[in-house]
């Protein structure tokens, strides 16, 4: 069975998890009707699913769907893979993730596959099956020009009781922060050249320059 149909079997599983806890919910200003279904699961395993030298891509946070999925075959990570169902992520690129090992280790990996390894083994797939959770708002397609006006809005997310929010720096610029539970580290930011991955699809993602931090991380 190939990755991707192995990701989508999956997805279907964590798709009625998701709807059977209640946390499909759309917020104010997202659009909900792209016609596209291709999965943000299918775009990050579109460039072969490899470690590269390239810090400001997706290589990690692949891997990191795909070690929790291979542990925790029902977790609503899986509904990354399913994509008729609208939702939203924000994603963090290699160098973010390299920035957290640091901060939680005291240590610069110095590749990205170094870098995954550390991650779980620093705080186990439980954790980083709830960071992931913590960068999905799911039910609704949040586009950059939906993002834009929505200076203030806390967005639930597919963590339970967990939301984020958002900060709209600039308007012109495309400058939005996004706030965390964690108050003792950075917020990251959107990536203004990263918006729209995945772009006329019901599954959409943002680039961002820093991981999202729940209070227990």
């Amino acid at each position: 069975m190939t990755l991707r149909r192995t990701l989508a079997r999956l997805g279907v599983i964590a798709v009625a998890g998701l709807v059977s806890a209640g946390l499909v919910a759309v917020p104010a200003q997202a659009s909900t009707s792209p016609a596209g279904e291709r999965s943000l699961a299918a775009l990050l395993t579109s460039d072969g699913n490899t470690f590269d030298h390239n810090w400001y891509d997706y290589d990690i946070v692949t891997e990191a769907v795909l070690a929790v999925l291979a542990a925790k075959p029902s977790s609503p990570v899986g509904v990354l893979a399913d994509g008729s169902v609208p939702l939203t992520a924000f994603i963090p690129n290699d160098r973010a993730f390299q920035v957290l090992v640091r901060d939680l280790t005291g240590r610069w990996p110095s590749t990205e596959k170094k870098t995954f390894e550390a991650l779980v083994g620093a705080v186990g797939v439980d954790a980083v099956e709830a960071v992931l959770l913590y960068h999905v708002v799911p039910g609704a397609t949040i586009r950059s020009k939906d993002a834009l006006k929505a200076d203030g809005a806390k967005l639930a997310t597919a963590l339970p009781g967990a939301a984020i929010t958002v900060d709209v720096k600039s308007k012109w610029l495309r400058l939005i922060e996004l706030k965390d539970l964690d108050r003792n580290d950075a917020n990251p930011w959107i990536n203004p050249r990263a918006f729209d991955l995945n772009k006329g699809n019901k599954q959409i993602a943002h680039g961002i320059t820093l991981v999202l931090r729940p209070l227990n991380l």
